[in-house]
């Protein structure tokens, strides 16, 4: 349990990580020109990540490790001292910063409350962090979830998104618990969320898992949107849930917000699959590898 625990959170930080080159480059030829196939890290093509160079993370993975610091201090989760390191970490940040991110800054600055101040975006990414929180609540199902829920809310106060987060928490959690991960999207699909406004996205995802991959992620949208990314996600789990690299791999190639697709499918086969699954040099080219591997090692 604690390697595959550990392989859900690194899992997450090597698909960012792999996303960093080609992120929101929507345009697959023009990946397949520049890059060819995507099977080590890049620095990022586009100037939205101006700075940054390989082995770094999108601004995506960069709060990731914001809150797996947060949990490390604490061995635990609280949502008040994540929004406050959230906050902090934004004060000097020369990354990226997306709506998401603005409008939460703002809503803080004017006076909302740290966790009362999430924005609407219906972006994936809001859920996508979620993965550092397996390392506390790997065996309590009910903290996972609200947690996962809770640490959504605190930048994407949008329904969808935390209904993504939750369903995520229980997959994972089913998942340690030795489901294969495309029996426990069906399980959890089944028993928690048939009547959900996210089940019409996961049976879409579900349906697509014997097409080809950029063609399916082309036309469910590459876009940053739960509407297009979850269907995303649980097509590259269901179609490549037996070989976390050629997931990882088919994801960057289908273009667009790789980033955010990747790390809830790297979280879950690397809770399926354990470290031995994950490249090692996906591992040690990370430029936060020491500092992620001596954070794990507290919890």
């Amino acid at each position: 349990m604690t390697t595959n625990k550990q392989a859900a959170v690194m899992g997450a930080f090597v698909a960012d990580a792999l996303s960093l080159g080609v992120h929101w480059v929507y345009n697959t030829g023009v990946i397949d020109k520049k890059f060819g196939r995507v099977e080590r890290y890049y620095d990022p093509l586009t100037s939205y990540h101006k700075g940054k160079r390989a082995g770094d993370f999108t601004h995506y993975g960069d709060q990731m490790l914001v809150l797996l610091e947060t949990i490390v201090a604490d061995n635990r989760f609280d949502a008040n001292r994540f929004a406050q390191s959230w906050r902090n970490f934004f004060s000097d940040y020369t990354g990226y910063f997306d709506k998401a991110t603005k409008a939460t800054l703002e809503n803080m600055t004017n006076g909302g409350e740290p966790t009362g101040s999430g924005s609407t975006s219906d972006d994936l990414a809001g859920a996508a962090r979620m993965a550092p929180l397996v390392c506390v609540y790997a065996g309590d199902r009910d903290r996972l979830i609200q947690s996962s829920r809770s640490q959504t809310a605190v930048t994407h106060n949008n329904e969808r998104v935390i209904e993504t987060a939750d369903f995520f928490a229980r997959v994972v959690f089913n998942v340690l618990g030795g489901q294969a991960a495309a029996a426990a999207i069906e399980a959890t699909l089944d028993s928690d969320f048939a009547d959900s406004s996210i089940a019409p996205l996961l049976r879409m995802g579900q349906a697509s898992n014997q097409r080809d991959t950029r063609e399916t992620i082309a036309e469910f949208g590459q876009m940053c949107s739960v509407e297009a990314g979850l269907p995303g996600a649980i097509h590259l789990i269901t179609r490549h849930g037996d070989d976390f690299k050629a997931a990882m791999v088919e994801n960057v190639m289908a273009g667009g917000d790789s980033s955010a697709r990747g790390m809830l499918v790297g979280m879950v086969l690397g809770a399926a699959h354990g470290m031995a699954a994950i490249p090692e040099e996906w591992i040690s080219g990370l430029n936060a590898s020491d500092r992620i591997s001596a954070l794990l090692k507290q919890v």
